[in-house]
């Protein structure tokens, strides 16, 4: 029944048409006061043929319907099959992380702050320091509070979040986190440079390791500018995170890692 509501809904201009053309016919009829039998062989014709092109339509419309409940069914499988897949690539890149799957299932975004709560929580292994990555191993935060089933992410764009970071192509160490002037921009600053701190724009930018606060290796961001701060004396860098804060809904918690000495 509820298909046959759909079907009729879907083509009511179809049938709009059909109706007002036999309307049209029952005054054509009575106007000219044409002989029951001059158009009962021809409309009988025209009904038959009309009435089985509606049969064959609506068959053809329960079969697409029968198609689109099968794929809305298949989506939750396809989403885990590709969470799966995702994953199977971060372990064989990074067999030192141990990773848990989670979904963003609320946003916290502001002129202020830029935190993402997720659907894993300490009954998943999740703690407070855990970094999160993308599938392709970005860094997108740490977090910053858990409950028995959720967790809440700083994302690197967040004042809240700082890492230890090192330049790759140089080595060179500084600290990356996010800046309230830079935040509405979707972009955050690498400070405390050396003097002889040698950056080009495209250098890439990731976690030190030191300390063994968070894994070694995880790709925070690229250099887009490197610029002196209001006093003149201190020099920094404007980054652009290699993770898209704003429209990532998967990610990866790194619940355990191998500590470098």
């Amino acid at each position: 029944m509820e298909l046959l509501k759909a079907y009729l809904k879907e083509r009511r201009l179809t049938l709009a048409a059909f109706l007002l053309f036999v309307g049209v016919f029952a005054v054509s009829f009575a106007l000219y006061g044409l002989p029951l039998a001059a158009v009962a062989y021809p409309a009988g014709l025209c009904a038959l043929a009309g009435a089985g092109m509606a049969v064959w339509d609506f068959r053809r419309a329960a079969r697409r319907h029968k198609e689109m409940e099968q794929l809305r069914q298949m989506e939750p499988a396809a989403t885990e099959n590709k969470e799966l897949r995702q994953l199977l690539g971060l372990r064989q890149q990074r067999s030192d992380l141990v990773f848990e799957a989670a979904r963003v299932t609320q946003r916290d975004v502001s002129n202020w702050a830029s935190t993402l709560v997720l659907d894993r929580g300490s009954q998943h292994g999740v703690a407070i320091g855990d970094c999160a990555v993308n599938s392709a191993g970005n860094l997108v935060g740490v977090v910053t509070d858990v409950g028995l089933n959720w967790c809440r992410l700083s994302t690197v764009l967040d004042t809240d979040s700082q890492f230890g970071a090192r330049v790759f192509r140089t080595g060179e160490t500084a600290v990356a986190g996010g800046d309230l002037a830079l935040m509405s921009e979707g972009r955050l600053r690498l400070q405390y440079l050396s003097d002889s701190a040698n950056l080009i724009k495209g250098d890439v930018i990731v976690t030190s390791g030191l300390g063994g606060y968070y894994p070694a290796g995880l790709v925070i961001g690229t250099v887009e500018s490197v610029q002196t701060d209001d006093g003149g004396l201190a020099r920094y860098a404007v980054l652009s995170p290699k993770c898209d804060v704003a429209a990532i809904q998967e990610m990866f918690i790194i619940t355990d890692f191998d500590v470098i000495q």
